[in-house]
């Protein structure tokens, strides 16, 4: 793994612009963040390369989309059945995201489905993976904090701006 990418000041007024004004194009993102139109393509260029920006899809609601029944579901696997579990897990579609974990639980996964008997649906599939031993499901009720990045980026000592003095704040 690459050392991680030190990111200064313009950096995350650069995140900050794009994350508020996701369609904006490099012309404005430069008059939100008043800095050069040329700095703005280089600063998402380097941060794209670096694995910063991670991809430029849209942030779609699944809830919104009729999938309102979301819950975290807790797996513990059989001895070296991690392969086998990621393959049964992404063959099922209500599954959006799976994480291998620490602790008590080998597998930590998000589902989501349209009505509480497609949940009840959803978690006998999983279970029907030969590789489960044992599984825990919590329902969602409410997102208190949505998926957030920025106050954690924004909260880290910047690095030094590469900015000229004359253009620092």
């Amino acid at each position: 793994m690459a050392d991680p990418l030190a990111l200064d000041q313009v950096d995350i007024a650069l995140l900050t612009a794009l994350t508020e004004h996701p369609r904006a194009g490099d012309l404005e993102l430069s008059r939100l963040t008043q800095v050069a139109r040329a700095t703005v393509q280089s600063r998402l260029r380097r941060m794209t390369e670096a694995g910063v920006i991670a991809d430029w899809d849209p942030t779609l609601d699944v809830a919104a989309a009729g999938y309102e029944v979301q819950a975290y579901v807790t797996l513990e696997i059989s001895q070296g059945a991690l392969d086998e579990v990621s393959r049964d897990l992404a063959a099922i579609p209500q599954v959006l995201e799976a994480y291998v974990t620490t602790g008590s639980y080998d597998v930590l996964c998000r589902v989501a489905t349209r009505s509480h008997p497609e949940l009840q649906a959803t978690l006998v599939r999983i279970d029907q993976s030969s590789s489960v031993v044992r599984s825990t499901s919590v329902m969602v009720l409410s997102v208190l904090i949505a998926p957030r990045v920025l106050p954690l980026l924004a909260s880290a000592d910047a690095a030094p701006s590469r900015r000229a003095p004359a253009y620092r704040s």
